[in-house]
């Protein structure tokens, strides 16, 4: 067995797309070697900015050989149906078939064999393939190349069994264009294939060759190159605590900052900066955000959990003066980037916010939906009556909170740093004399933007970010806006569990129905209807994404389907709390053996219905019960039902489920003693209705056609 390595060296990658990059290589890698008949291990994918590597071990050194049978006709067949098996086959005679006995007489049978040839003189091609096949979200093509890769491509190492495999990767050739062993010269512009490489772009420029995957890592790294994501991870938080602890700091977590410098530097070198004391008085979250998005630099904090006016930023360079020299240009750069951030941080004060709010009738939320100022009217006049639904919410704060909570878009701190949008919004509500409730509000009234993201729990804030996520979503199902397969534009799945999670977490009583049709009360008048028509989609939708929420907390989705099917349960609250009551019924014997019995009579109704063309669902006769066993059956399904319904009304859904349960016996014993398909067809048709009686008494409770097992 042998190993592959291959290294595609280019121009730097984006940091976004190195992970996805190096899967997708050793994926299609794989895929051209299989399909080639060459079996491998696992490809070993690493990925640094100007490099994507693939090691693939286990690979055999030629192809096993291929043998195809194919049987033809009878021996004795008629001459035609002999010559034209032998033609399909490319055989010339039947001296070149086989024949062979088998129960059915002699047939003749073509065998092909195949020599398989050299691993070393497919790998041409199927790197070739590899590289053509190769999918950026954005590419370019340079020079003169006609070949396309998300930056210029300067060379590409492919070793095979410590040999250098040479070819070239150029544009895609005709058929019968490519041959082993072809010059440079055969397909213009290509990059030609072999054992060398560089290591860091300034530390160790050199090209120098590899023999395998060990001695390539090796020599790298005394090239200050760094191959493994995650080593170079490593080496960061290393030197960052050590930098940190020596100044009695803590470093801020952000992983995805983290990620994204890793992906920046092949020799990570670790340095402290300092912010301007001038700086220091500036909002904490505009500090780390000038830091974090335009210079990628680590934010840190003091004893106390606040933003120190330190700063650490990892240099992709090991300096003779031990990076003094590039701390100190940091430094200047930040300086200049805040002095920005200070003039629209005054400029944006001196302006009230309430006065930024008509200025959002010139930005449009949507070609369908109107401006962000009338989206604001829509969402002030639903904050205003959800707020009726939440503990503690003050409607005046409330409609306060609705109005100012998207005027910070037109704020020059907010053009500069979209990621603040809301959270500036709160500085200058407080600046301006807004109460606390409503300065929150605004920042928070965007979250929960995904699982991660806190939930608000201040009644203003909770009021507004739902009324804000409904109206987003039920205008967009309005205008047809709804998300398909993996497509979602608008983010309407994650808009639901945030809707999901703001009900849940603060156990909201909001009907979803209700709110729905408080949401069209907002509409233009000339779409009202539509967005009326959506209730019961939209509630099929909150269904999927509550499946998806709770899935993780081991929430079974078919009791979720059971129960949001019964007609008129859209409280998320009662819901889950009926889910959890029919959960714990179905663990025990009786609940099991009466999903058991309702599926029997469920499936004796649906067929009979079927055969006779009528429903069952009519009131039972008790004059025609027969059998004590029937009549039994009968006042217990009476007594169900009124206890069931009762209970349910007190949301009481234990005391339902144990309604239920003493059902077991009534229906045990009428399978036992009772033929339903009785000759008689009046009495037939009032026992059909009786065992009509179990469904309807139990699906009361929950739809128990939709749960499994």
């Amino acid at each position: 067995m042998a190993e592959l390595l291959i290294e595609l060296l280019s121009e730097e990658i984006p940091a976004r797309m190195q992970a996805r990059a190096a899967a997708d290589l050793g994926r299609l890698l794989s895929e051209r070697l299989t399909a080639a008949g060459l079996d491998h291990e696992s490809p070993q994918v690493f990925a640094t900015p100007r490099r994507l590597a693939v090691a693939v071990a286990g690979l055999p050194r030629k192809q096993p050989d291929v043998s195809e049978e194919r049987r033809g006709p009878r021996v004795g067949a008629p001459d035609k149906a002999v010559q034209g098996f032998l033609k399909a086959n490319g055989l010339k005679s039947v001296k070149q078939a086989e024949v062979r006995s088998l129960d059915k007489g002699e047939f003749y049978f073509a065998v092909k064999k195949t020599k398989g040839q050299p691993t070393k003189d497919l790998l041409p091609f199927i790197l070739f393939d590899t590289v053509d096949g190769f999918s950026w979200p954005k590419s370019m093509r340079w020079g003169e190349s006609k070949m396309r890769w998300v930056r210029p491509l300067h060379s590409i190492v492919c070793v095979f069994d410590a040999q250098p495999v040479k070819s070239f990767v150029g544009r895609r050739a005709r058929a019968g264009e490519m041959k082993v062993g072809d010059s440079l010269a055969a397909l213009e512009k290509s990059i030609l294939v072999g054992n060398t490489t560089l290591g860091h772009r300034f530390l160790a420029p050199k090209p120098f060759k590899v023999r395998d995957f060990a001695d390539y890592e090796a020599k790298l790294r005394k090239a200050y190159v760094i191959l493994d994501p995650e080593e170079r991870k490593a080496e960061i938080l290393r030197q960052a605590k050590r930098r940190v602890a020596r100044a009695k700091l803590k470093l801020k977590d952000d992983p995805a900052l983290l990620d994204e410098v890793t992906g920046l530097v092949e020799w990570p070198v670790v340095l402290m900066g300092r912010i301007d004391e001038q700086f220091m008085d500036l909002p904490a979250e505009v500090l780390t955000t000038t830091m974090r998005a335009h210079q990628k630099y680590l934010s840190l904090l003091d004893s106390k959990g606040r933003l120190s006016n330190r700063f650490l930023l990892v240099a992709n360079m090991a300096a003779a003066d031990k990076g003094k020299a590039i701390a100190a240009g940091n430094e200047r750069v930040l300086r200049a980037r805040l002095a920005d951030a200070r003039f629209f941080w005054d400029q944006d004060r001196k302006q009230a916010l309430a006065s930024r709010a008509a200025r959002l009738n010139q930005i449009v939320f949507h070609e369908k939906l109107g401006t962000l100022d009338e989206k604001v009217d829509r969402v002030q006049a639903l904050a205003t009556e959800i707020a009726g639904y939440v503990p503690g919410a003050d409607k005046d704060r409330v409609r306060s909170a609705a109005r100012l909570a998207k005027a910070d878009l037109v704020t020059g701190m907010v053009g500069e740093f979209p990621e603040l949008q809301g959270i500036m919004g709160r500085y200058y509500a407080l600046h301006d004399g807004e109460h606390e409730d409503v300065a929150r509000a605004i920042a928070e009234h965007y979250s929960p933007l995904g699982p991660g993201d806190t939930c608000p729990s201040a009644p203003t804030s909770v009021a507004v970010a739902l009324a804000d996520k409904i109206d987003t979503l039920v205008g967009f199902f309005a205008i047809g806006e709804k998300p398909t397969g993996s497509k979602d534009p608008y983010a309407l799945r994650r808009t639901a569990l945030g809707i999901i999670r703001l009900i849940l977490e603060n156990r909201l009583r909001l009907p979803l129905l209700k709110a729905f049709d408080l949401a069209s009360l907002s509409a233009p008048a000339a779409r009202r209807a539509d967005w009326r028509g959506v209730a019961g989609e939209l509630l099929d939708f909150f269904a999927d994404r509550l499946m998806v929420a709770l899935r993780g907390k081991g929430v079974r989705h078919d009791l979720i389907a059971a129960v949001f099917s019964v007609s008129g349960e859209d409280d998320l609250v009662r819901l889950l709390a009926r889910v959890a009551a029919l959960g714990a019924f179905l663990k025990t014997r009786d609940g099991a053996n009466l999903l058991v019995a309702y599926r029997r009579a469920a499936n004796i109704v649906r067929i009979e219905e079927k055969r006779d063309g009528r429903s069952y669902d009519e009131e039972i006769d008790p004059a025609a019960l027969r059998q004590e066993e029937e009549r039994e059956l009968y006042r217990a399904l009476s007594a169900v039902s009124a206890t069931s319904r009762a209970a349910i009304g007190l949301e009481n859904f234990k005391g339902a489920m144990t309604a239920l349960a003493s059902l077991r016996k009534a229906v045990d014993s009428f399978f036992d003693k009772v033929t339903v398909n009785a000759d008689n067809r009046e009495l037939r048709a009032n026992r059909l209705r009786l065992l009509g009686r179990i469904r309807v008494t139990l699906d009361r409770v929950a739809d128990f056609s939709k749960i499994e097992g």
